[in-house]
């Protein structure tokens, strides 16, 4: 396309692409926009190098004229969405993009690639933690995900209210905080349960966590309190019928008189498991594959339209796409979200005007490059946290219904005008 539209002279018109979802994955009362920060980053360095421009011409995939193009390309368009950390709806304009067609277009995939796979995991991780209440999640899934995919879902769960993850290169990267336990190789390793966990207690001292399910779970709790003694931090509960096991370890750990001693569960945990485990005494949750893996649903289903561009004369025009259940909505859009109480009761997108907004709404779109320069607090660390603190407040804006974990429609109707 881009090398059809350098030859025909269009590739330079102005404009606008729009990231969206028509609906929402697996029938989910919300979706958790993620990815921004991550997006913004993988900008700054997004360059054709001589690497690349040598493949594309050595296996004839585009012309000279496109090669000399994309050998001084940069992203020099704007760019506006959501916040990162932001609740949205089907409809919601989740990013906008405005720039030369050329500009635009080349962004579809790592967009979408970027977006699609963090929205996924941050809905999952949102729902896992309205599940757990005010109980710890750590994130665990990264022997279950791509490796730059592990770093990025660890990410995107810490935004959306997990406690810290065992990967160590998103601590390293983006500030997420970081915890670890013991496998049930370290217990194999050594030639008793017994040496294990005093090894273990000996290197990290007696607030450490044992995983006592290697063997059997209730000889494994009577070692660990005799070793440990009353300052044991925790054990670590990773099979059996954890509702049962659970009411178990913590009758024997209180008789014992470890009443202080926590309990962490994992063991193939999802939303449904946690909620499931609400009544149990249960401190804290360890979740792998069903995070990573966005709890069945591993894309978001954003889609990248364009939407708007200019004629020949410089005049704008709305464009939009008419296929059965694929369309679009041309035109540039503001989003709202309309509150109620401080409850949110509508998703309020309309074509860009210089109207005031809607009373009681909250403006959904910032500025995330203007020009190609690029907003810098969505970044790094920094823009984690901040990304973390909007959707703890937003969160908060639900009404109830939308916290249940059934199947149903959208929590709030999304209204385009």
């Amino acid at each position: 396309m881009l090398d059809a539209a350098l030859r025909d002279g269009t590739a330079h018109r102005q404009c606008v692409f729009e990231l969206f979802g028509r609906r929402l994955s697996g029938g989910r009362r919300f979706g958790v926009a993620a990815g921004q920060g991550r997006l913004l980053s993988l900008l700054r360095e997004f360059r054709f190098g001589d690497d690349e421009l040598r493949f594309l011409r050595d296996e004839r995939v585009v012309s000279a004229e496109t090669l000399e193009y994309l050998a001084g390309y940069r992203f020099r368009g704007s760019i506006e969405g959501y916040r990162e950390g932001e609740l949205y709806f089907p409809g919601s304009p989740l990013l906008t993009v405005t720039g030369t067609f050329a500009d635009a277009v080349i962004l579809e995939t790592l967009a979408l690639s970027v977006m699609n796979f963090d929205s996924a995991v941050a809905t999952a991780a949102a729902r896992m933690s309205i599940a757990a209440g005010d109980r710890p999640l750590a994130e665990m899934g990264s022997r279950r995900a791509h490796e730059q995919g592990a770093i990025a879902a660890a990410r995107a769960a810490y935004i959306t209210g997990f406690d810290a993850t065992s990967n160590l290169e998103a601590g390293r990267a983006w500030g997420v905080p970081t915890m670890g336990t013991a496998a049930h190789a370290w217990t194999l390793l050594h030639d008793t349960e017994e040496d294990a966990f005093r090894a273990q207690l000996e290197s990290l001292g007696p607030d450490t966590t044992l995983l006592v399910d290697t063997y059997d779970i209730a000889e494994g709790v009577r070692r660990a309190v005799a070793l440990g003694g009353k300052r044991l931090g925790g054990v670590r509960i990773d099979s059996g019928d954890l509702p049962l096991v659970a009411a178990d370890v913590r009758e024997q750990l209180d008789a014992l008189g470890n009443t202080d001693t926590k309990i962490t569960v994992t063991s193939d945990l999802d939303e449904y498991a946690i909620a499931a485990l609400a009544a149990s005494p249960v401190d804290s949750y360890g979740v792998g594959t069903s995070l990573v893996t966005g709890s069945g649903y591993p894309t978001a289903g954003l889609v990248y339209k364009l939407v708007a561009r200019q004629s020949a004369s410089g005049e704008w025009i709305p464009v939009a796409k008419k296929a059965l259940d694929k369309g679009s909505t041309g035109g540039a859009k503001q989003a709202f979200r309309i509150l109620q109480n401080g409850v949110a009761v509508e998703e309020h997108v309309r074509l860009a005007s210089n109207e005031p907004a809607p009373e009681g709404s909250r403006s959904l779109v910032v500025p995330l490059i203007a020009e190609g320069e690029i907003d810098a607090a969505h970044e790094g660390p920094e823009g984690v946290r901040a990304a973390r603190a909007h959707h703890m407040t937003v969160r908060r804006e639900l009404p109830v219904r939308a916290l249940a974990l059934s199947k149903s429609d959208p929590a709030i109707p999304t209204s385009l005008v």
